[in-house]
């Protein structure tokens, strides 16, 4: 009874009771000593896809095999628990440096670099590790967990497979970050959310050729909020759904009172996150605002990254439910992901959009250019249209131009500008 208490009975590492216990003696060994306390905050990169494709029993051979292969590197004397799921914590005493720890944590990371032999296969994982250290970072157990935990976080969003050291500035960042989700879920709520439209002009004509809705947000409290930092919360807070619904909705309105006011703009493509796509009533939805709006289906193009179309079964059904109402597809950021060429035959899309970085490359030298003619050529092969997003240069539109580009998308024919002033800007460029 003793061992259930106190053990973890997948790995048999001390739980998070015995953590706790064990972490608040040392803390009190700690402050009456010399030498300081490290608590390194362990987790896994990804695990959720290894539960997700392999199946949890791979998943739980894959934690023991972890603890196995930690537990022989933590040096005797040293606590290694695990919290639960794939959170671990090892907690190193007898310190005099924070150097130490960071070497420590870095020896631990280096653990990750050859794979796991699970089930007569090699599962390739990486972790991110979070310290905290005791003579500055935390008097208690609470406080030294909670800011390894913040550092372990901070190192998962700088890219993964890292370790990373507290410092008060990454409170800081927490607090505005909970600040920002805060305000972001009313700006939701009241439609405070307000949508720019970027024009997209065809190669051939100099016409206009469509536009891309992007959500911006100036918030009364907090003032000008730029989407890099907003969607990447949204994102993480569960916020992206209604964000993309709401983002949507106000989209199909606009064009509605375009057309209305004789403003016939060719379409209007909109960003679709997989957290959409995976409600199966989402093409119920969209063919129910459609009617709303009275607005013809081929209008409204979907924009989706090479992350969603390679998720589920049901997301890959949601798009084809989708194109059989008509709405175009689009797939965005073309060539940074990890598409197949088996996807892109089979799946209902009728759009490539290029990536922004591969357009730097315009100018730069043979292999830049290069990676752009290839990514012409499979799109002409496959009947697939081509906007090029992210122009900003005359060589750069003229390259594409030459090239069999489709459409471009940028800086160079203009930024993204307010309903009212992009049909003001764009209506009879768009009738000429």
């Amino acid at each position: 009874m003793d061992r259930l208490a106190h053990h973890d009975t997948l790995t048999g590492l001390p739980n998070r009771l015995q953590f706790q216990q064990r972490l608040s003696h040392a803390l009190d060994r700690s402050a009456m000593g010399e030498h300081g306390l490290a608590l390194l905050f362990i987790d896994l990169d990804r695990f959720k896809d290894v539960n997700d494709t392999q199946g949890h029993h791979i998943g739980d051979l894959l934690l023991i095999a972890v603890a196995n292969r930690l537990l022989a590197h933590v040096p005797p004397g040293d606590l290694l628990a695990r919290l639960g799921g794939d959170e671990f914590v090892c907690v190193m005493e007898g310190l005099e440096k924070q150097d130490a720890a960071d070497a420590a944590a870095g020896r631990l990371l280096s653990l990750f670099e050859r794979p796991f032999d699970i089930g007569s296969q090699d599962i390739y994982l990486s972790a991110s590790i979070g310290i905290s250290f005791s003579r500055q970072d935390g008097a208690d157990g609470d406080t030294l967990l909670r800011n390894a935990d913040l550092a372990m976080y901070q190192a998962k969003a700088a890219g993964r497979n890292r370790c990373l050291r507290y410092t008060p500035e990454l409170s800081s960042a927490l607090e505005q970050r909970v600040l920002i989700e805060r305000h972001l879920r009313q700006a939701i709520e009241i439609g405070e959310i307000d949508v720019h439209f970027q024009p997209k002009i065809a190669c051939d004509s100099g016409e206009l050729y469509g536009a891309e809705a992007l959500a911006r947000w100036h918030s009364p409290a907090l003032g000008e909020i730029g989407p890099a930092r907003f969607i990447p919360i949204a994102e993480e807070s569960g916020l992206i759904e209604a964000l993309g619904d709401l983002v949507l909705d106000k989209s199909c309105h606009q064009l509605a009172q375009w057309l209305a006011d004789g403003f016939a703009v060719p379409s209007v493509s909109v960003n679709l996150s997989v957290r959409q796509l995976e409600r199966m009533d989402f093409p119920q939805r969209v063919e129910s605002m459609l009617e709303r709006y009275a607005l013809p289906p081929s209008l409204l193009e979907m924009e989706i990254t090479e992350s969603v179309i390679m998720a589920a079964d049901d997301v890959v059904a949601a798009l084809t439910a989708l194109r059989k109402l008509g709405v175009r597809l689009s797939i965005d950021d073309f060539g940074t992901g990890y598409s197949s060429l088996a996807y892109l035959h089979q799946l209902p899309v009728q759009t490539l959009k290029i990536d922004r970085s591969f357009i730097l490359g315009i100018g730069g030298g043979q292999d830049g250019e290069a990676i752009v003619r290839s990514i012409l050529s499979l799109a002409s092969n496959l009947a697939l249209d081509t906007v090029a997003e992210g122009v900003e240069t005359a060589e750069q539109a003229d390259f594409l131009r030459k090239a069999g580009c489709s459409a471009i998308q940028g800086f160079f024919y203009g930024r993204p500008l307010p309903a009212m002033d992009f049909s003001a800007r764009w209506r009879d460029a768009a009738l000429s």
